[in-house]
C-alpha cells in the first residue's frame, strides 16, 4: 500500500487554467487533489477539504475498480470520520470502505452502506475526474450560495 498524503492547503481550484478538465459547470471548479499514480486499486486513500456552508469539510478519495472516487469523509451513522488511520478507508483484502467507529460498511463505486448501523443510507459522494495524470474533484463554494 502506498502512504496516504493530506493535501488539504497544496492544491488550488483552477478551473479556467489549460490542464484542468473541462469545467464541471456553472458555480463548480475544479481541485486537483493528487498525482493519478498515487491512488492504488483498493489502497490508501488521498484526504483534503472541500468548502462547506460551516467551513471546509474533510473529503477523500481512492482508486477502486480502476477509477478513482471520492467521498466526503463522514460516516452516515454518526458524523465521524471513516479512516482508521490518515488515508486508510478500505477494509484488509481492499473491496470495502470502512468506518473505523462502528463498522459500517460501504461499497466504494458508489457509497452504499451495504452493512452496518447506516444500511442502505450513502456516503455524499464528489464528482471526480482522471485527467493528464492527475485526480481532480469539483468543488463548489457553498458559502456563496447563502448571499
Amino acid at each position: 500500500m502506498n502512504n496516504k498524503t493530506d493535501v488539504s492547503s497544496e492544491r488550488t481550484d483552477r478551473s479556467a487554467e489549460a490542464g484542468s478538465p473541462q469545467s464541471p459547470g456553472p458555480g463548480w471548479s475544479w481541485r486537483e487533489v493528487c498525482e493519478a499514480q498515487t491512488l492504488l486499486e483498493g489502497g490508501d486513500g488521498v484526504r483534503f477539504e472541500v468548502p462547506g456552508l460551516a467551513g471546509p469539510r474533510q473529503a477523500f478519495v481512492v482508486r477502486f475498480d480502476q477509477s478513482p472516487r471520492a467521498f466526503l469523509n463522514q460516516c452516515m451513522h454518526i458524523p465521524v470520520e471513516l479512516d482508521w488511520q490518515p488515508g486508510r478507508f478500505f477494509d484488509l483484502d481492499g473491496l470495502y470502505l470502512v468506518c473505523a467507529t462502528h463498522g459500517a460498511t460501504y461499497d466504494p463505486v458508489d457509497g452504499l452502506c451495504v452493512a452496518g448501523p447506516c444500511h442502505g443510507r450513502s456516503l455524499i459522494s464528489l464528482p471526480v475526474a482522471e485527467f493528464e495524470e492527475r485526480v481532480w474533484v469539483a468543488v463548489r463554494d457553498e458559502s456563496k450560495e447563502q448571499a
